[in-house]
């Protein structure tokens, strides 16, 4: 329950698309998908853990809150072994990391090490960056340009212009996910003084902000097609295009929970399927 199944998408996305460009380019290693994957999915069940821990001492998590149970502020697990579940994510992504250093280059640790940090103090710390509106830039950051490009890295220690250009809908999705749970918490983050993307922009301009995030990211992934800057079989994304309007519909309109929490999950699984789909069509060419 603390490692949110249903957000892990986040995590796997980038990492299908930088071994489909891989795949496409010829140099796939079976070894650096592997390694890949269980670092990104570690540092995101860590963020996921650390984020209910940090959040339950700040009383970010109150009774009134809708949504998935929060496990430290449900009195389900104690904060100390929740956070002994961060350190040991922490040790698998920390092996993987290494593993990925030592055949490609040692200066990608320096990047692991940033993601680490990042993960702690997104909503831990004295001053969380969570709490003041930088949310969305890291997952950009960290589960977009990070992970798909070091995705592709892995595998021959290059990082080709469209592995940065087919991370960038892969970080506006991701960005997205991160966006729409924050909508459905808007209220109880206000009055913990959480201040949250979507609390400092209000709710009809956070409405409006998941919606750019949605449309640029098909919006791009068919530019890059068009003009030849990507593969032209990542045009495939675009088939996912009609899962959006539903959650668009939604979120536009809706400020009920459950109907909220619809639109996270689902948003979570058009995130993956624009993975799917820019992943398969780098992959084909």
């Amino acid at each position: 329950m603390a490692a949110r199944p249903r957000t892990l998408p986040a995590a796997v996305a980038p990492v299908l698309v930088g071994s489909g460009l891989a795949l496409g380019d010829r140099v796939f290693r079976p070894d650096a998908l592997l390694a890949t994957l269980l670092c990104a999915l570690a540092l995101q069940i860590a963020a996921n853990f650390a984020n209910d821990a940090s959040d339950a001492r700040r009383g970010a998590d109150p009774e009134t809150r809708i949504g998935p149970t929060r496990v430290v502020a449900a009195g389900l697990l104690p904060s100390r072994r929740v956070w002994a579940g961060v350190a040991v994510m922490f040790g698998i992504a920390a092996l993987c990391g290494v593993y990925i250093a030592a055949i490609t280059n040692w200066g990608v640790l320096v990047v692991g090490v940033a993601a680490l940090v990042a993960t702690v103090t997104y909503t831990g710390g004295p001053s969380p960056y969570g709490y003041r509106g930088m949310g969305e830039v890291s997952v950009f950051v960290f589960f977009g340009l990070v992970a798909a490009v070091g995705s592709r890295y892995a595998h021959d220690g290059t990082m080709p212009a469209d592995a940065w250009l087919l991370a960038v809908p892969v970080g506006f999705t991701a960005s997205a996910i991160l966006v729409a749970n924050n909508i459905r918490d808007i209220d109880t983050d206000s009055m913990v003084g959480k201040r949250t993307m979507a609390v400092i922009l209000g709710l009809r301009r956070a409405r409006g902000f998941y919606v750019a995030l949605v449309v640029a990211a098909f919006g791009l992934a068919a530019v890059w097609a068009l003009l030849g800057l990507a593969p032209p079989w990542t045009a495939l994304a675009l088939l996912a295009s009609p899962l959006a309007v539903p959650l668009i519909r939604t979120i536009r309109s809706d400020s009920d929970g459950p109907a909220l929490i619809r639109v996270l999950e689902g948003t979570a699984r058009l995130h993956l399927l624009v993975g799917v789909g820019l992943a398969v069509g780098a992959a084909i060419g």
